[in-house]
């Protein structure tokens, strides 16, 4: 290193150490689209979001394939006695 700063120094530092995980990004970049993953996320945090009142985790659970795999609701979601 030439540079007689020491930011400059701690910059070239943690980017030799971290250079295959910043070429790997570089070369991911315009093969890999994250938006899919991200609208999935935000549609089951939306969900998640309108299930207060679930008492079990499979209710939650059978509420997400509803309305993620867009399959039909029955008529009746319980027994009423």
């Amino acid at each position: 290193m030439r540079s007689r700063l020491e930011p400059m120094k701690k910059i070239a530092r943690m980017l030799r150490t971290h250079k295959p995980l910043i070429l790997n990004w570089l070369e991911a970049r315009e093969q890999v689209s994250l938006g899919a993953v991200e609208g999935l996320n935000n549609r089951l945090k939306a969900n998640l979001r309108r299930s207060y009142g679930f008492r079990t985790y499979r209710a939650i659970k059978v509420m997400f394939y509803h309305k993620l795999g867009a399959l039909p609701e029955p008529e009746y979601a319980h027994r009423f006695c």
